[in-house]
């Protein structure tokens, strides 16, 4: 974990990059934006009362002198903001709806990512995944060629390090969607020095099976070949075709994969979310995410139990992705 955390620290260190903490006066937030900002991985912009970011960091022996602290009531370009949300929202906002939903940390922090006055946003620590995620979509929107955001998780386990996707985001994703995440689920696996080599996972192995479960998935592969061409991807495989050398000799002898996949691309977010927790928990893998993929500026969604760890590790991943972007 140590070396997949030293390969981001290499990448942002020095950079000048701002993160957003819309949560600027959870202790969390303040404990690993100080760290941060010391370290000078990034600045952080708290969102907040500035009074009490001040004193609750003062309270905790943490210095501000490196970062950016905004109170949405009291923010002297909000102008500038309530005009380009008006102007982002095609006529769905009027400029007294803008001015109240810009009194949402969450809401005000993303147009500052928009506006470019900050290159990531992380949020999460006392917010809902919807109230993180939703501003996103709203106002940074996917790239193009992206019809949905996905969120993917590093299974990380002394030097094994993998790419799970889609384990957050999209319930049933039909052909085109897991094209997509195949795709960006390499870019993500770049991000950590990791030469993407995909499997596009299923219960059947090259046609041992026949459904439109199956089916979909093989859709895919082929949607996400035309796409990208010189990736490394292969399906439709069930898991130990991907994995055991010894298995994809049997069961797929001319793949371009032979039991060395590192980006798995599983079916439906039930199969994600449950194959995942199954290698935390039952193979003691280090699961970091969730990190979401495939907007236009990086954002990314804390669980409301996280510790600091977390929140720093988080923003230096938020960091990276501004670097990729």
């Amino acid at each position: 974990m140590s070396d997949l955390f030293s390969v981001l620290k290499d990448k942002v260190n020095g950079k000048g990059l701002k993160i957003v903490f819309p949560e600027g006066s959870d202790e969390r937030i303040l404990a690993a934006a100080g760290r941060l900002a010391v370290e000078k991985m990034i600045i952080p912009i708290l969102i907040g009362n500035v009074q009490s970011i001040e004193a609750k960091a003062k309270e905790m022996n943490i210095s501000l002198e490196s970062a950016e602290i905004y109170d949405p009531s009291r923010y002297e370009k909000i102008d500038e903001l309530v005009a380009s949300f008006i102007e982002r929202r095609k006529g769905k906002a009027t400029e007294e709806d803008a001015r109240k939903i810009l009194l949402d940390e969450n809401y005000f922090g993303t147009m500052l990512v928009y506006t470019n006055k900050a290159d990531g946003l992380v949020s999460g620590a006392a917010h809902s995944t919807a109230d993180t995620v939703r501003p996103a979509l709203q106002i940074i929107k996917t790239k193009a060629g992206v019809g949905k955001t996905s969120g993917v998780f590093i299974m990380v386990r002394e030097n094994e390090k993998y790419i799970f996707a889609d384990c957050a985001i999209n319930i049933s994703p039909d052909s085109q969607d897991l094209a997509e995440i195949a795709i960006e689920s390499a870019k993500t696996a770049k991000m950590f020095d990791i030469e993407p080599r995909v499997a596009m996972l299923s219960f059947s192995t090259k046609g041992s099976a026949k459904s439109p479960e199956t089916e979909k998935v093989t859709a895919a592969v082929q949607e996400a070949k035309l796409r990208d061409p010189q990736l490394t991807l292969d399906g439709e495989f069930q898991f130990d075709a991907a994995f055991v050398p010894s298995v994809a000799q049997k069961k797929a002898p001319d793949s371009p994969l032979q039991g060395d996949a590192n980006v798995f691309i599983f079916p439906s977010l039930e199969a994600g979310n449950i194959g995942y927790k199954i290698a935390q928990r039952l193979g003691h893998f280090e699961a970091v995410g969730p990190i979401l993929q495939g907007l236009n500026r990086p954002v990314n969604d804390l669980s409301r139990g996280c510790n600091e760890e977390d929140v720093y590790k988080l923003a230096l991943i938020t960091a990276a992705q501004a670097l990729n972007q």
